[in-house]
């Protein structure tokens, strides 16, 4: 029965290669859905951010305007804007219309690692190797952050938004969360460097990953260890990580190329994904690479990785029906 039991909770995992995002060339440093899901957002050494359907496997527009490598970015809640940011230290909004920037925000003394837009799209809130989260208003034709928060001892690596709480991740060892109603800001000590924060969709817990190789669930309240992940290998870069759609499993992106599974309750590792696979004849010879990011759709299980080498993988369950999902968008 337990067997019979653990393999229908696999079935609902991703595990079937679906599609090949190819069009960036170099590593790609982030992927993220648009907030329903139905598109994504790739971004890269190629200095470009990229708009696409995964569900069809479609590029649908690029945008340029970045002196450097971009290395995170996101759409706004009406799909009308995206935001990013990177290497060169500037925060751009762009228009998804026209491609056309609408403001390019200098304030960041070195490299932006994450950008988000708040639940109503009207603030802006970036993170730096500089230590610091600044917000922008985007309602304003003002240049200036309308706040910065200096807590961090050391670069920001991740960066994660509630409707009503800012979530980072630090170098410095500590998860910090910014209570936006009360004006509250809660510590929590890890002890190794954060690469990675994200809250569990019911929003009572918050997943940190650090470069000791370990993932560990936290109460958001408490603060309290309620289980940790092995497996995966993380000891030098910031690598993504993140919590399936219904919060089942907990899922990370690993330095030797792999994406890793556990089941979010016992905590045991149950499934694991070559990134290095392809749809392509031969495959990618030699192409062992880290899985930099990946995003998990936020109502059923499909799952987007990115890394140093090769395409953006879109994997789904096993026996998806691709003109069936186009019917149904169709519908929609």
């Amino acid at each position: 029965i337990e067997l019979e039991m653990t393999s229908q909770k696999n079935e609902n995992l991703p595990t079937e290669l679906a599609f090949e995002l190819t069009a960036h060339h170099g590593p790609v440093r982030a992927v993220r859905f648009n907030r329903n899901g139905g598109y994504c957002l790739t971004c890269g050494s190629d200095r470009a951010v990229r708009l696409w359907n995964p569900h069809r496997g479609l590029m649908i527009k690029a945008y340029g305007g970045h002196g450097g490598e971009v290395l995170d970015a996101d759409g706004s809640h009406d799909n009308s804007r995206l935001v990013s940011g990177g290497v060169d230290k500037m925060v751009m909004l762009t228009d998804v219309g026209t491609g056309q920037p609408i403001r390019k925000l200098r304030g960041h003394l070195s490299r932006i690692n994450c950008v988000k837009f708040n639940e109503e799209s009207s603030l802006i809130i970036s993170a730096s190797y500089d230590a610091t989260v600044r917000a922008w208003d985007c309602r304003t034709r003002s240049y200036e952050p309308v706040q910065v928060m200096k807590e961090a001892k050391d670069s920001i690596t991740s960066l994660q938004l509630s409707d009503s709480e800012i979530l980072t991740g630090s170098v410095d060892g500590r998860v910090r969360r910014y209570d936006i109603r009360f004006g509250k800001l809660c510590c929590d000590t890890i002890g190794q460097p954060v690469t990675c924060v994200s809250f569990s969709h019911d929003g009572h817990c918050v997943l940190v990953s650090s470069l000791d190789g370990r993932l560990r669930l936290l109460d958001k309240d408490s603060g309290e260890l309620l289980n940790d992940y092995k497996g995966h290998k993380n000891s030098d870069y910031k690598l993504d990580s993140s919590l399936s759609y219904d919060d089942a499993h907990v899922v990370s992106g690993s330095e030797d190329g792999r994406v890793c599974f556990w089941d979010l309750v016992e905590g045991n590792l149950v499934h694991t994904l070559n990134h290095a696979s392809s749809k392509q004849p031969g495959g990618w010879p030699g192409r062992e690479c880290m899985v930099y990011s990946l995003a998990y759709h936020h109502k059923e299980p499909c799952l987007l990785t990115a890394g140093s080498q090769g395409p953006v993988k879109v994997w789904k369950t096993a026996g998806w029906d691709a003109e069936e999902e186009e019917g149904e968008e169709e519908e929609k």
